[in-house]
């Protein structure tokens, strides 16, 4: 166990400092684990105030009991509550995403759908209210970066349970209005990022036999792309990369047993975040809170039978209706008593097809495998 992260030298001799006199005074023996974690975190959350302007310190343990979830993406708007929500029932959070705060704040917290919250601000509002978490920046359309991202929560958390994706760049226009130069930045930060994610975790998950990729991404249905042809492309490819997914994790569970499991996710309705403040201003009276869909996500990752979400494309609505029996969403909305209009269809078509033979796969190729064999001529 180390202490880690102070955001200064000061701070870490008085945390070092204040944690042996409380122990002396109150003949606390000190362990090697948890019991110390326990005091820190007691500590940590004496402090409500913003990080910057007190001494921070974390503990590290690679034996932390907590399952451990990276949610990229998670700054502000909806990731900010995916992060709150799963830290508030049990996950160490390690929130991600590119911005990060340099300055003190005037209020804490603040906005969560401004620039001013950070994953710094979300890390310090989950440590506040009891929960665990830590802030690793990282950008997504560096596939190193993300990579960076990975191998640290390993190392430093020691192990992965589940990544939730939720980093979106957006641009609707037709497509003649839609630069390339756009098409290109929401093609890096929604695919490109993705698939370094899944690249950089897979390992990680097969070694271990189970783990969960949630993905934030649309079902495939023919009027989505009206209008932003060029967004739709983006992110229909993750959600095709999510049912790929879940034929490999179909492949590794009869080769090893694995265990893990794949789906996407995406709100019925319009839901207040960063996006819709700034492409609706004035909506909020007729969205829902952004606590539907992280309460939709933390059912997800606690589900038992992964069979019953997994290569699936969700609805937040559709998915605690039909698995959790939810059939009152009247909290959800963001002004009390207002009905939220379903702006998704009301059912969407299926994509499974009906084969020759059960489970038919046809003659795998595998490109990699070719190559090999070519090699050796």
């Amino acid at each position: 166990m180390s202490l880690s992260r102070c955001r200064t030298v000061p701070g870490m001799v008085v945390a070092y400092l204040s944690t042996r006199v409380l122990c002396l005074k109150f003949k606390i023996k000190i362990p090697q684990d948890q019991s110390l974690a326990t005091l820190i975190g007691w500590i940590n959350r004496s402090w409500s105030v913003f990080p910057r302007s007190q001494p921070e310190f974390e503990i590290i343990s690679k034996s932390m009991p907590s399952p451990v979830v990276i949610v990229i993406g998670a700054s502000r708007g909806i990731g900010r509550q995916i992060a709150l929500t799963l830290a508030q029932n049990g996950y160490t959070v390690v929130v991600s995403a590119k911005s990060s705060s340099t300055e003190p704040l005037k209020s804490f917290p603040p906005d969560p759908n401004s620039s001013e919250s950070t994953i710094d601000t979300v890390a310090q509002e989950i440590k506040q209210a009891g929960g665990k978490a830590f802030a690793k920046q990282a950008n997504v359309r560096d596939p190193k970066s993300v990579d960076e991202l990975i191998q640290w929560t390993i190392k430093t958390l020691g192990h992965i349970d589940a990544v939730v994706y939720n980093p979106g760049a957006i641009f609707w226009a037709s497509v003649i209005e839609t630069p390339i130069k756009r098409y290109q930045l929401m093609h890096e930060v929604n695919t490109l990022g993705l698939y370094a994610t899944v690249q950089s975790v897979l390992p990680h998950f097969y070694s271990r036999n189970t783990g969960r990729l949630v993905i934030v991404s649309p079902p495939i249905y023919s009027r989505f792309p009206r209008g932003k042809a060029a967004y739709a492309m983006t992110k229909y490819a993750m959600t095709t990369l999510m049912i790929g997914l879940y034929h490999d994790f179909k492949r590794q569970k009869v080769a090893t047993g694995f265990d893990g499991g794949v789906c996407s996710i995406w709100p019925a309705t319009g839901i207040v975040s960063a996006a819709t403040e700034f492409n609706a201003p004035g909506s909020k009276p007729e969205l829902r809170k952004p606590d539907i869909f992280a309460d939709a996500i933390l059912a997800i990752l606690t589900e038992s039978d992964v069979s019953k979400f997994s290569g699936k494309a969700w609805l937040d609505e559709d998915f605690l209706r039909e698995l959790k029996g939810v059939t009152d969403f009247a909290s959800y909305a963001v002004t009390p008593g207002v009905k939220v209009r379903r702006i998704m269809p009301k059912k969407l078509p299926s994509l499974e097809v009906e084969e020759e033979e059960e489970e038919d796969e046809g003659d795998r190729m595998n490109s990699l495998s070719l190559r090999k064999e070519r090699a050796k001529l």
